[in-house]
């Protein structure tokens, strides 16, 4: 691959984007204490949380990315739709991870309640997003340094 990969996307579900606009603010925050500059943040929205994964996916095909961060909300309702957009969704943002080699950050709300919500992204429970960045960066400074390990010497 030529050159490091020092772009961080962010991709953000438009479903609830009040309590998903804070979310990215704490995204955001983690990157500007991390000292990663502006331009190195793309930040993408996308309408709602089941498009986070292909969304991911698109990115990744571009090496230029050391990590991503997918921000959303499912809140629990009276069908069985919340088991499958939040289970599907977290399903293929890890199998993407896992695939690509570049660590994606989770700050996929599954709540109960909106207010549940409201109170990860800045409330008592801290910010979801602040915490999916933070977890994405130090992943991915952890495989970068993995990678440029020297191997062990065999006798």
């Amino acid at each position: 691959m030529p050159g490091k990969a020092e772009q961080i996307g962010v991709i953000v579900s438009r479903y609830h984007e009040r309590i998903t606009t804070a979310l990215l603010a704490g995204a955001k925050q983690c990157c500007q204490e991390r000292s990663v500059p502006d331009d190195q943040i793309d930040v993408v929205w996308v309408p709602g949380a089941f498009e986070l994964g292909v969304v991911a996916g698109a990115l990744l095909e571009n090496a230029r990315y050391k990590c991503l961060v997918a921000l959303g909300v499912v809140v629990r309702g009276e069908t069985p739709h919340f088991d499958f957009v939040a289970g599907e969704t977290s399903r293929v943002l890890a199998m993407l991870a896992a695939e690509r080699g570049v660590p994606i950050g989770f700050g996929l709300l599954t709540v109960d309640t909106l207010e549940q919500a409201v109170a990860r992204a800045g409330g008592a429970a801290g910010n979801k997003g602040y915490e999916a960045a933070d977890a994405a960066i130090r992943t991915a400074d952890l495989l970068r340094q993995l990678r440029h390990a020297r191997a062990p010497h065999s006798e």
